[in-house]
């Protein structure tokens, strides 16, 4: 009997350490995220993936709502309160951005979600410029997964560019289009599509890596 009541409390034990660790498991990416500066972390998201074409920006403006500047993101955001938010609420419960769409990583969705309780600041040139870094892996991949691959990815290759690889960033290149629209050079298709440049600091590392050979590296 007693050997029985022995067995009955260690497998609640084991149960309650097993729910424990899928719990734990299941907010790997709730963390906090320090440092999230909204120019650089959380602007990138929205307009890569919530300002596209025909999507929430002041070309289509879909049901008025301009996702590719501060003020017009802030329409959406109740600072200190990511759940009274519909710009968190509509992407974390899968809502948006509609599923013909690149979908946010649960990382993405964290930051947005810890940037807003952290009040939602306008923040701006939280890191520090490091001019050494340009390699494709270190520097240039990072920057189009942030700004552009919602827009220009294998599956949907706005204007017939992908640049979420390598070779697709190559192809962009060789046409003499990616260097002029990214700086918003006159006569260029101005990228990211109805938002502001990168930094100068990301501009400034791309053409390190494009005058250096634009290698895989």
């Amino acid at each position: 009997m007693k050997s029985n009541q022995t067995a009955r409390y260690y497998t609640i034990v084991l149960s309650l350490l097993l729910g424990s660790a899928i719990y734990m498991s299941s907010c790997t990416y709730d963390v906090a995220t320090p440092n999230v500066c909204f120019q650089q972390d959380v602007l990138p998201i929205f307009v890569s993936k919530c300002a596209n074409a025909g999507c929430h920006n002041p070309i289509d403006f879909k049901e008025k709502l301009d996702f590719t500047n501060y003020d017009g993101i802030m329409k959406e955001v109740e600072a200190g309160k990511p759940f009274s938010s519909e710009a968190y609420t509509e992407i974390s419960s899968g809502s948006m951005p509609p599923s013909s769409h690149t979908q946010l990583t649960k990382l993405e969705k964290t930051i947005i979600k810890n940037w807003i309780k952290s009040g939602a600041p306008n923040s701006s040139n939280c890191n520090t410029c490091d001019t050494s870094v340009y390699t494709f892996a270190a520097r240039v991949k990072p920057l189009m997964d942030k700004w552009c691959v919602g827009c220009h990815n294998t599956g949907n290759a706005g204007g017939n560019h992908d640049l979420s690889t390598y070779a697709g960033i190559k192809t962009s290149l060789a046409t003499g289009r990616f260097l002029g629209s990214i700086q918003h050079t006159s006569g260029f298709s101005q990228m990211p599509k109805s938002a502001s440049k990168l930094s100068d600091c990301d501009l400034n590392a791309i053409v390190k890596w494009v005058n250096a050979g634009a290698q895989n590296n």
